[in-house]
């Protein structure tokens, strides 16, 4: 599952909504929404993420932090280094080869690592 697809599929939740019920309202297939929610489904379009933030009526914040789940939530990650340092190629390898090896809460410590990086 994705991050989209988790929130996705948290949404729909709280609110009691059927995928088939959300899947006709914003017009999708029912096996296109629980793909999507799965992460089998590539991230969502731009216009489909407007199709359900106001099907879910979010607002400002919750609506951009929805459609910044969906920008990082591509199931199949590919990372080009060419041109890059030696280290940023072995990082990339070795996330690739041994994320799955990886529990939650070390997966969340290294994001919020790179994250606090990345505003550096």
């Amino acid at each position: 599952m994705t991050p989209f697809g988790e929130r996705l599929r948290a949404l729909r939740a709280e609110r009691g909504v059927s995928q088939k019920a959300m899947a006709q309202a914003i017009g999708v297939s029912a096996a296109y929404l629980s793909a999507l929610e799965h992460g089998r489904r590539g991230a969502p379009t731009w216009t489909l993420i407007q199709k359900i933030i106001g099907y879910f009526n979010i607002i400002w914040d919750d609506a951009e932090d929805l459609a910044r789940l969906a920008e990082s939530s591509h199931p199949r990650v590919r990372i080009d280094t060419s041109g890059l340092s030696p280290a940023a190629t072995e990082l990339a390898n070795l996330l690739a080869e041994s994320i799955e090896r990886l529990d939650e809460a070390e997966l969340r410590k290294i994001t919020a690592s790179v994250r606090a990086a990345l505003r550096r």
